[in-house]
């Protein structure tokens, strides 16, 4: 059985096949980032689901591609949990960009493939391995255009007393604002990026409104300068995305692109069905 993972800051998608690529199940945990969860915090997200603990040793491949995988630190810290938890698979880690590369991208076509998920990042896929420009610090300092960056905004504008007030007032009903509650979540408790996206479905709400179209153009930008345009054939191959933000926001998307004469191409929310393909017929 193997099992096939994409794992966001957020949640993890799972599927379990067979040799032959046939889905045995499906679940779906917490996020599993390593950059911002300890090796105890990563087996009690996965022994929450029992089909995951009722099959550990049934596993015979584990292949998981997600957040904040990085670095070869990050990588060899998750990959030495997953093997006293699923003690007869074989692991292989990855940076999350690579179920986006499988999912997105024809074999050997050359392309950029996106994140704007929770967090974000860009890589080129030159057909058979990903080259990275810009190494993340995450979501502090970088993650340009995605759903933490977009809730960070939004609640800044909020407190700097710069969001309409027609805004403001669906934004105190949509969430709670009170400021223990907030800097509990984001200083106190685990994935404060997670609880920051969580913020980027108003924005997403209501994107036709100016002040809402005003943040998403300039992030959208943003991206596209820091990340995109440091490939210096970034306007001679297709451009390709996966996530929430990307998913939801693909008309924005579209309209800035247009701007730059980039090539937007494929545009998914989820690279886990993509991956059933690509691994059932390897090893």
């Amino acid at each position: 059985m193997k099992l096939l993972v994409d794992s966001g800051s957020t949640k993890a998608d799972w599927i379990a096949i067979d040799e032959q690529g046939k889905v045995l199940f499906t679940t779906q945990t917490l996020g599993l980032n390593p950059e911002v969860l300890d090796k105890e915090e990563i087996i009690e997200r996965i022994n929450d689901r029992f089909d995951l603990l009722q099959n550990k040793d049934n596993a015979t491949h584990l292949f998981f591609y997600g957040a904040g995988c990085g670095t070869d630190r990050m990588k060899n810290s998750l990959t030495e949990v997953f093997k006293g938890y699923f003690t007869k698979a074989a692991i292989v880690v990855e940076e999350d960009t690579y179920a986006a590369v499988y999912a997105t991208t024809p074999k050997n076509e050359k392309a950029i493939v996106c994140i704007l998920g929770t967090g974000s990042n860009c890589s080129y896929y030159d057909g058979a391995v990903l080259h990275q420009k810009v190494q993340s610090l995450g979501y502090i300092v970088m993650d340009d255009c995605s759903g933490n960056v977009f809730g960070k905004e939004l609640i800044r504008k909020y407190y700097f007393n710069k969001m309409p007030k027609e805004l403001a007032e669906a934004f105190e009903k949509e969430y709670n604002l009170e400021p223990d509650y907030l800097k509990s979540k984001l200083y106190k408790e685990p994935n404060p990026n997670a609880h920051l996206a969580t913020f980027a479905k108003f924005l997403i709400q209501n994107k036709e409104h100016k002040f809402c179209q005003k943040i998403i153009k300039k992030w959208m930008k943003s991206f596209v300068k820091n990340y995109i345009e440091q490939y210096d054939n970034c306007y001679d191959v297709p451009v390709h995305f996966v996530g929430s933000i990307a998913f939801y926001l693909k008309e924005e998307l579209e309209v800035i692109f247009n701007k730059y004469g980039l090539q937007l191409g494929n545009v998914l929310r989820r690279p886990i069905d993509g991956l059933i393909a690509y691994h059932g017929e390897k090893e």
